[in-house]
């Protein structure tokens, strides 16, 4: 039946009518790069919403345990978590908008109604602490209890779009690549300033020269999976066409959001007229690279040797 019912949500077409301008108005508040970047847990490693959740989750739980089986003495303490779980659940709903707001068809309307019954068990929980400080227990109680059913159901669809639908889960997390030196293209086919995709042990990698170094970065995003090596290239960075998702070039690290992985990087060298690859060994210092994570000073002194160099 759950079953059932989830695929049903799945191919409600009639949820999209109020998903898609929803999605479109928190795409426009999450824009900015530091909201983007702190919504999405791009400073954390991974996405900022699940851990969110268990605390919400966690408190309202608790507190109806208490109220069911604590008697009079954890009466300051169910209080206690009800108040904690809706303040808990404020920066969980935005963490969970960002990432929702980044989802399409099924994934969009199973999220919209999880999104929806959180509000509604949100609301419950206010209206159960309002009626605890007036004094009424019972309705408290009885509301609360009301929000831990719709929050149980809530936290059925979360789980389903997590580990069913694989929503913001690592698209590159099972790709492994190779380990020892392997050819993937003619060094002559690599220009100056333009990129190529390669394939070495299933894995797809994405190749690009600038300034005679070869940077090597997996060519599927790690955020929604998708095809980084079609993005654009600048400032030694790679931006993803689907999300906006930025890396650098040099150590695959995230510069923007939605991502909260970085990118599977590779060391490349050229060895007789062909661009070699691999997995950089255990241990192996990431090369210093340009872009985002240079300052102009820094850029404008490498780009002067590199002038002198010529010269000389």
């Amino acid at each position: 039946m759950p079953h059932r019912m989830v695929r049903r949500l799945e191919q409600a077409e009639v949820l999209d009518k109020v998903a898609g301008p929803l999605s479109s108005a928190v795409q426009r508040v999450v824009r900015p790069r530091i909201v983007r970047n702190l919504l999405s847990g791009t400073y954390l490693g991974h996405p900022l919403h699940p851990p969110l959740t268990d605390v919400a989750v966690g408190a309202w739980s608790m507190s109806t345990l208490l109220d069911a089986a604590g008697g009079p003495d954890a009466e300051t303490a169910a209080d206690l978590l009800a108040i904690t779980g809706v303040a808990a659940a404020v920066p969980t709903a935005l963490s969970g908008l960002n990432d929702w707001a980044d989802t399409l068809g099924a994934e969009r309307r199973v999220g919209m109604v999880h999104a929806a019954a959180n509000t509604m068990a949100l609301a419950l929980y206010g209206s159960s602490i309002a009626m605890r400080a007036r004094g009424d227990r019972r309705a408290g109680k009885a509301l609360g209890l009301a929000g831990f059913a719709v929050l149980g159901f809530s936290a059925y669809l979360g789980g389903h779009l997590s580990f069913v639908r694989g929503v913001n889960v690592n698209r590159t997390a099972w790709q492994e690549g190779p380990q020892d030196w392997t050819p993937v293209l003619g060094e002559d086919e690599l220009p100056d300033s333009e990129h190529r995709t390669v394939e070495a042990d299933g894995v797809r990698i994405m190749l690009y020269r600038a300034d005679r170094e070869i940077y090597a970065l997996a060519a599927t995003c790690t955020h929604m999976g998708g095809p980084l090596d079609e993005g654009t290239i600048a400032d030694g960075c790679v931006t993803c066409p689907w999300h906006d998702s930025t890396f650098r070039l040099s150590d695959g690290g995230i510069v923007r959001g939605p991502a909260s992985t970085p990118e599977p990087r590779f060391e490349a060298r050229v060895r007789d007229g062909r661009i070699e690859v691999r997995v950089p060994p255990a241990g192996a210092p990431a090369r210093k690279g340009e872009g985002a994570h240079a300052g102009p000073s820094e850029r404008m002194g490498r780009a002067a040797r590199r002038r002198m160099a010529r010269v000389s």
